[in-house]
């Protein structure tokens, strides 16, 4: 039987333990330190980057990985697995290049590349990493590329996300934001809730005062956006602070069943846009 292989580019934040345990290969972005690079969740752990984030005079920087890394990748698997095919899930194309990389590489292969599926995720982070792993675990089951692909779109359509920021600062130095509007809202105690629209364009939903009204907030959208749905699935990703998404699940307990739960970093990639304190928290119907 032909099998069908999954990869993913880093800003997935997918548990490293949950890529290993069904084979997902992760192709890592680059993190830059001024002249020191990095390759993401490889070189730089959560731990590193979020301890050195707050100390950097200057937001780091980040590049995809190019067409011929991912070139390399795909002929590596399809020398391994002869006859295979390959499904490459992306971050959205509206947040990073990596997605035009990906189908740069596929358009490379020629006749190999006619067994290559490039998918723009048009999400960020476990919001579509979630998506890798229930593919991952399809493809495990032995389902055809395009009933997995018809599977995970329909997991897309049904998933609801929110970032909250818990400070300004990285928005700022990002250029989303003006630096009058951060100091503001630092003295306010003003806390950001971020999601993703059907475009894949990271947007403001609401900004609330302090961070304990911010957390109520999005569990409020939360109900909001799931009318009459009680049970769910749900992963929470914090900047190396697992304590914060341990907390967040209990406050979510108390509005919903949490049937899979999953607690990840969100890795230097995009964590370097929204800083320390972040939590994003990802939810599906189960």
């Amino acid at each position: 039987m032909n099998r069908t292989v999954i990869v993913t580019d880093s800003t997935s934040d997918i548990p490293p333990a949950l890529a290993e345990q069904y084979g997902i290969e992760v192709v890592p972005l680059t993190l830059m330190f001024g002249e020191e690079a990095f390759r993401d969740n490889v070189d730089m752990t959560p731990e590193q980057f979020y301890e050195r984030l707050p100390r950097s005079p200057q937001l780091p920087t980040t590049s995809q990985p190019s067409p011929v890394e991912y070139m390399n990748v795909y002929r590596r698997i399809q020398e391994q697995h002869p006859g295979s095919s390959i499904l490459s899930f992306h971050i959205s194309s509206g947040l990073s290049g990596t997605y035009q990389s990906a189908v740069m590489a596929k358009s490379m292969l020629e006749e190999e590349g006619e067994a290559i599926t490039v998918v723009d995720s048009l999400s960020a982070s476990y919001g579509f990493g979630f998506m890798v792993v229930e593919a991952a675990r399809l493809a495990e089951q032995g389902h055809a590329p395009a009933e997995i692909l018809a599977k995970v779109e329909s997991l897309r359509q049904s998933r609801k996300l929110y970032f909250l920021v818990d400070t300004l600062e990285y928005l700022q130095k990002g250029g989303r934001i003006g630096k009058a509007s951060a100091i503001l809202g630092t003295l306010l105690n003003i806390k950001p809730i971020l999601s993703i629209d059907a475009e894949g364009i990271i947007y403001a939903v609401e900004k609330v005062r302090g961070r304990k009204k911010a957390v109520a907030r999005m569990i409020e959208l939360f109900k909001a956006d799931l009318p009459g749905v009680n049970t769910i699935h749900v992963a929470v990703g914090h900047t190396a602070e697992p304590a914060s998404g341990e907390e967040f699940l209990r406050e979510l307990a108390g509005h919903f069943t949490l049937k899979e739960k999953v607690l990840t970093n969100v890795g230097p990639v995009v964590g370097s846009h929204v800083g320390n304190g972040t939590l994003a928290v990802f939810i599906w119907p189960a």
